[in-house]
């Protein structure tokens, strides 16, 4: 089992900071959607989407 772990530590580590990127970026757009903000960031008065996009 250690000889497995020291073998691939290197992709296990990477994976986990894959991960942590990944998790971040989630959370960052959950909550910027929770807070109303556009996930395109270009603004909402020229957008198609305008009236479904933002509930009020």
């Amino acid at each position: 089992m250690l000889e497995w772990l020291g073998n691939n530590l290197s992709t296990i580590v990477i994976s986990f900071i894959l991960l942590a990127v990944v998790a971040l970026i989630v959370i960052k757009t959950v909550a910027d959607k929770r807070n109303g903000k556009a996930s395109c960031s270009c603004g909402c008065q020229n957008c198609a989407m305008r009236d479904s996009c933002h509930k009020k």
